[in-house]
């Protein structure tokens, strides 16, 4: 099935991301160890690029940005976003011109804290709120998708021990609670945003935090 949408690219010629990437960054997703972090996860994302498709400026490299974003992933690393991007970079260099390239490595890297990376251009910005959100949409999915979400993340994380993982998780979830807004998108605030509250505030309360 073809995930991606178009081919257009920056000169024209040659798809971002065409089939034979789509399967050399598929095999990164599909490695041992990968319960939520997995071409599942992938998946979803481009349903959702798809559903607001309408919506994005470069469609087609906010789709590049949603392969590549998790395509380098180590729960004990700290550089996984980083990693990430400079693989996006290396992949992505031939096939469109140097700005849009920024776009989506910076877009990549801005999963790490999931803040807005500080674009001039109104529409970049749009399209990195709007793959940010996606990245976060199943923090708002029902209850029993959300938990199946928690106890994935919680396996990739299997070889930290119970207390620090209660920790660690816990002040995750109080940093996304804190914040005024967990979406970017005034699309994503009212589709997500109430539930993703009830169901981390729900996961701090079985966490014991």
């Amino acid at each position: 099935m073809d995930l991606v949408h178009g081919n257009s690219s920056g000169d024209g010629n040659q798809a971002l991301i065409d089939e034979p990437l789509k399967r050399e960054l598929s095999a990164f997703y599909e490695a041992e160890g990968r319960h939520y972090h997995s071409l599942a996860h992938i998946e979803a994302m481009l349903a959702l690029a798809g559903h607001y498709r309408a919506s994005l400026h470069d469609p087609e490299a906010v789709e590049a940005a949603i392969w590549f974003h998790d395509a380098i992933y180590d729960s004990r690393a700290k550089d996984n976003e980083a990693r990430s991007a400079a693989l996006a970079e290396k992949k992505l260099a031939d096939r469109t011109d140097e700005q849009r390239l920024g776009r989506i490595t910076a877009m990549i890297s801005a999963t790490a804290t999931h803040e807005l990376p500080q674009f001039a251009d109104e529409n970049a910005a749009r399209d990195a709120a709007l793959f940010l959100d996606m990245d976060l949409a199943i923090l708002g999915a029902p209850p029993d998708a959300f938990d199946a979400y928690e106890q994935a993340v919680r396996r990739e994380y299997g070889w930290v021990e119970e207390p620090m993982w209660r920790a660690g998780r816990s002040a995750v979830l109080k940093g996304f609670l804190a914040r005024p807004h967990i979406f970017h998108t005034e699309e994503f605030r009212q589709r997500f945003e109430a539930q993703a509250r009830q169901n981390m505030a729900r996961s701090l309360e079985a966490l014991g935090a």
